[in-house]
Parts: C-alpha cells; structure tokens; sequence
C-alpha cells in the first residue's frame, strides 16, 4: 500500500514540476515576442541566387499547386530556381513537373533519385540536391505544400538583413474543416512557437524542414548529414544543431506572415500516427543537450498533469489542489499558445486550445513511448 508520506512527496514534486513549467511558458511567450519582422532592403543584390530543393514522393495530386505557386513569386525568377527531387515516384509526379517547367517562367528542374532503398530518403534527396544547386542560398520544402507570392522575398530580405547561416521560417495548416484539423493546428503552432523562442534564446532545438533556409556554404561546412544520415527523421533539426554548434547566434526565425508555409492536415489516424511517431523518434539521436533535456523536461511536465489526475480520482489529492496543478499548466500555455496562432492568422482555432490541452498530456505521453519501437513509415516504404 503507497504511504501517505510518498502521496506527499509525489505531491510537492508535482506542483514543483508544474510551476517550473508555468515559469518556463511565460519565457517562451517573452521569447516569442520580442521577435521582429526583419527590416525590408531597398533591393535584392544581383549575386543573391536561391535554390529551392523540393523532395517528392507520389505528389501526383499536390506538386502543381505548389509550382504555380512558385511561379507566382515577387522575388524575380532570376534570382531562384527550383529542383524538384523525385524520389521513385510511382504516380505521375514526374510526367506533371515535365510539363509544367516546359512552359514555365522559373527555373524548373526535375532530378529523378536512383531506386535504392535507404534509411533517410528525404536527407538523400536534399544531398543530392545540394550537388546540384547553384544557390547560395538553399531552401527546403515538401511537394504537399502552399506558398504565398511574397515566401521567397522575405527570406532574401531575412538573410540580407540578419546574415544568418540558418533562417527557420513558420508553417502551419490550411483553412481547417473539422475538430481533428483545429486539433493539429494549435499542436502544430506550439512546435513552432517553441522552436522559435529557442532561437530567440539562443539555443535553438526545433525547426521544420517544410519551411528552411540555410547557407549552402554552411551545409558543407558542417558535412551535411554526417553522424545522422542512418537516422530516418531529422533532416532540418540535426542540421539545425550542427549549423548552431558551428556559428553561435546564427540561427534565425523568420516571424513575417508573407513566409508562412500551409500544408494540409492529416485526414486519417494512419498518417498522423507514422509522422508524429517519425518526430518523436529524434530526441534519443540529439548530440545537443539543449533539446535533449528539452525533450525530457516536456515529457515529464505531460506526464506530471496525468499522474496528478490519477491521484485526484484515488482520493489522494484534493480537486482544489488539482485545479490549481491543472492551472499552473493550461493558463501560461492558452497565452503562449494564442499569441502563436493569432500570427499564424489562425485566430478560430484557438477556442480549441482548452480541448487539445485535454489530449495533449496522453498524446506527449504515446508518442514518446511508441518512438522507442524503431521502425517508421514514409510515403509507403518502410524506414529504420
């Protein structure tokens, strides 16, 4: 029979926790607010070229969205091209590219990828890519994605204005249609805000490889994906580490609407469950202790709430002292949180915050435990 002397320390212990972490989301919500749009140039330099790499796999149904988007952009095409990394496709990804860049104003190239299985195929493609870009400037993103006209253009104006060797600019979902997609959104948005604000500290621990910008100098600089290419996740944070180790204070977010990448939410349970499970599977890999502890530190905040509902249904703890754990927790995050998503012009998904701040302990909790299992899933193939 548990003591009441350990109910209390379990207790103490909880409500310790979970002021840390009350403590903790106010900073990130400082931290996300001090960062400023960077000042625009009176002009984009006539050697400033980019290269925007898109790894694809079966996007039949969403690469020509994202080409016309291209297409439309206000940085002038001189100044970009495009390679599209077709990865095997068994769709006719390939086929809709080839036409589109015959008759395209950009600079569009498609680049087919060997039929050889490999643990990371996106970190293939984009050191692929990265041998044949002629940018100085490399931009990562996914075939299932949307860009404004004005993406482009305020990465070149991030990059002249702050010289930064790595620039982690916003994504977030299209118009949602259900509970599940609001769901996602306002997840998504605190992975965002999250990474930002520890780039804004200084220590950067997450980024997002559909919306990132880095140096091709600096990739090579840092040997790309050496010491992580077996791992099958990872592309954009790993590098992300390795970039920040290499030049302190040179990893920037970019907080400008004009760079907001949308992709679509996940309609199926399938699809979330393989992403999400990918993600989780990082952590372990981290050389940086920075996010390491990050990591831990979430996932221990998560499991304290869920412990403290337990002991409240035992009898164990009052539902005032509970309320006030539950407090300590949801308060901080709901203004976090609602500054993130009113950036993100996301201002009808944040009467959902109370709902995903329910499942969110049991869903930090899953995927960090189904991680441990190693075997993923990207577009159909099986990864280690």
């Amino acid at each position: 029979m548990i003591s009441m002397a350990f109910i209390s320390w379990t207790a103490t212990a909880i409500w310790i926790l979970l002021g840390s972490y009350a403590v903790f989301t106010f900073a990130l919500t400082f931290l996300w607010s001090r960062i400023r749009k960077p000042a625009t140039p009176a002009g984009i330099p006539a050697d400033l070229f980019i290269t925007v790499i898109i790894p694809v796999r079966n996007e039949a149904d969403n690469i020509l969205f994202l080409l016309e988007d291209l297409e439309q952009q206000t940085l002038p095409v001189n100044h970009f091209e495009v390679l599209v990394m077709d990865d095997s496709s068994t769709d006719n990804t390939a086929a809709i590219v080839r036409a589109f860049a015959e008759n395209s104003k950009a600079q569009i190239r498609l680049i087919p990828l060997p039929d050889v299985r490999t643990s990371a195929p996106k970190k293939r493609a984009i050191e692929t890519a990265i041998g044949h870009a002629l940018g100085k400037l490399i931009v990562t993103t996914d075939g299932d994605c949307r860009a404004q006209a004005g993406w482009l253009h305020a990465i070149a104006s991030c990059y002249l204005h702050t010289g930064a060797k790595l620039i982690s600019s916003p994504v977030t979902f299209t118009e949602e249609t259900s509970l599940t997609d609001h769901l996602q959104t306002v997840e998504f948005a605190s992975l965002i805000g999250s990474g930002a604000a520890s780039m804004s500290a200084g220590h950067p621990s997450m980024c997002n490889g559909a919306n990132l910008s880095y140096e091709k100098e600096a990739f090579l600089e840092v040997s790309g994906y050496d010491g992580v290419r077996h791992i099958a996740s990872g592309d954009d944070e790993f590098l992300m580490h390795k970039i920040a180790a290499r030049h302190p204070g040179s990893v920037h977010f970019l907080r400008d609407r004009d760079a907001i990448i949308r992709t679509a939410p996940h309609r199926n349970w399938a699809s979330f469950y393989r992403q999400r499970k990918r993600w989780a599977s990082k952590w372990k890999h981290y050389q940086s202790k920075t996010p390491l502890v990050l990591a831990v530190y979430i996932f221990a905040s998560n499991f304290s709430i869920l412990l403290a509902g337990g002991l409240a249904c035992a009898g164990t703890i009052s539902a005032a002292a509970f309320g006030g754990m539950l407090a300590l927790k949801c308060i901080p995050e709901w203004f976090f949180l609602g500054s993130v998503l009113r950036f993100l012009q996301k201002r009808r998904s944040v009467a959902f915050i109370p709902v995903t701040q329910l499942f969110y302990p049991l869903y930090v909790c899953f995927f960090g435990l189904a991680a441990q299992k190693g075997q993923y899933e990207w577009k159909g193939r099986k990864l280690s």
